[in-house]
């Protein structure tokens, strides 16, 4: 795939009463870089020193693409908001601590060159579905990501993971592993263990709950999970309690009625109450 930026600016098919926009997508966050080091900016028509939401994809940090966005785009536009959609490296061709420092990198870039979109650099809000929801969580935890991309993690406003199931990853590993073990199944043959690598430090370190501490400068967190999911909510609850131990505030929000797909699938959507909290949580995060 070549990174050529390609502009559509979105007024024919852009529905009577919304707002006009301009896609700019596979803008190349490192060069030279990868194929997957590249992220789409949707951004409102005359744009300027607008917030902006930065979106992490899941799919097991195995597959996924950043234009999987359903109708975030659009809502968070209509609302006056920037929309940058990012791609990351992949296992297993690279380790998970390569895929966050993407993240970071894709962050930087934001940071860099936003404001040629319309966005303000110092009014980012991190958010990710799955997989993306523990790269979100975790960059927004453990500074040491964003610092190194000379980033001070006060630009960072607020932290909307959504049905994560690795803000803890020895506690995943253990639970998925008893229970394999206790009804006679088979261990996955690449599972949580193997995804994070066999070093119980480093599963340790790539959790989010390992970072959080009083005086971090971590934002508002709104956790969101399907109500009733034995993993993601609990996986929800212990990063929340452990946030709320270390004074940062934070929301839980469960799904009623909803699947792993559907929550992601449904955030935008005029009629769906996680999306009425979250647009209540991003606006007072924006004022602190």
């Amino acid at each position: 795939m070549k990174n050529v930026p390609l502009l559509l600016v979105a007024l024919a098919c852009a529905p009577v009463g919304a707002t006009a926009r301009e896609v700019t997508r596979d803008l190349p966050y490192v060069s030279p870089g990868h194929e997957r080091q590249v992220l789409d900016v949707y951004a409102p028509e005359g744009a300027k020193d607008l917030p902006v939401v930065f979106w992490i994809h899941g799919g097991g940090w195995q597959v996924g693409d950043k234009s999987e966005v359903q109708v975030k785009p659009r809502a968070f536009m209509d609302r006056g908001f920037v929309f940058v959609s990012t791609n990351y490296r992949l296992l297993p061709d690279v380790d998970m601590g390569t895929i966050v420092r993407d993240i970071a990198r894709a962050i930087r870039w934001v940071h860099e060159h936003i404001a040629e979109h319309g966005g303000d650099p110092d009014r980012l809000l991190i958010m990710g579905h799955s997989a993306g929801a523990q790269l979100a969580a975790l960059v927004c935890t453990d500074a040491r990501y964003l610092e190194a991309e000379g980033l001070s993690p006060g630009i960072i406003k607020g932290c909307v993971p959504v049905d994560g199931d690795t803000y803890d990853v020895p506690a995943i590993i253990e639970t998925a592993e008893t229970r394999n073990r206790v009804h006679g199944l088979p261990q996955a043959t690449y599972g949580h263990r193997e995804k994070f690598g066999g070093d119980p430090a480093t599963h340790r370190d790539l959790s989010a709950v390992t970072h959080v501490a009083d005086g971090e400068g971590i934002p508002p967190f709104l956790i969101m999970h399907v109500a009733g999911h034995p993993d993601t909510g609990a996986q929800a609850r212990r990063l929340a309690d452990v946030l709320e131990g270390a004074g940062v505030p934070v929301r839980v929000y469960g799904a009623r009625e909803s699947t792993h797909n559907k929550i992601n699938a449904d955030i935008g959507l005029p009629d769906d109450p996680g999306t009425t909290l979250l647009f209540e949580f991003v606006d007072e995060a924006l004022t602190r």
